[in-house]
């Protein structure tokens, strides 16, 4: 990846703050509505939707940003480091970012983190192998 092909690094990251900052204020002020332990429905729904939500907000910053090939998979990176990076400390201090929920809800908010995160990862490296993989035909 030469200079002309990191024209995308400072953007990628700028969104994936902002991602992380919309979300964590969602959490922050309705968090109660969603990481609902005692509810296994609940914390499904919360599981799948996420899913394509994710995939398809990769997908429309890969395609904003005409990343190429194995450039999505530095773009996944980009987009998810922000918030695992401040997301550290937000479970650390979960009871007072969070003060709407239990920190008995710590763990399931953590495991979701980690499964959005996985979500936009194994999005870009599907998208970043396959355009690669076609591009050479």
């Amino acid at each position: 990846m030469n200079n002309t092909n990191r024209r995308f690094i400072i953007p990628t990251l700028g969104v994936g703050f902002l991602i992380w900052l919309l979300a964590t204020l969602a959490f922050r002020f309705a968090g109660q509505f969603f990481f609902i332990t005692e509810l296994p429905v609940v914390l499904t729904i919360l599981y799948v939707a996420v899913i394509p939500s994710l995939a398809v907000i990769s997908v429309v910053t890969f395609k904003k940003f005409k990343l190429l090939e194995l450039e999505n998979v530095v773009g996944g990176v980009l987009l998810v480091l922000p918030g695992m990076i401040i997301d550290t400390f937000v479970i650390q201090f979960f009871e007072d970012v969070f003060p709407n929920m239990p920190s008995s809800r710590a763990a399931a908010f953590g495991s979701w983190l980690m499964w959005a995160y996985s979500i936009v990862l194994l999005t870009s490296i599907l998208i970043g192998l396959r355009r690669k993989t076609s591009s050479n035909y």
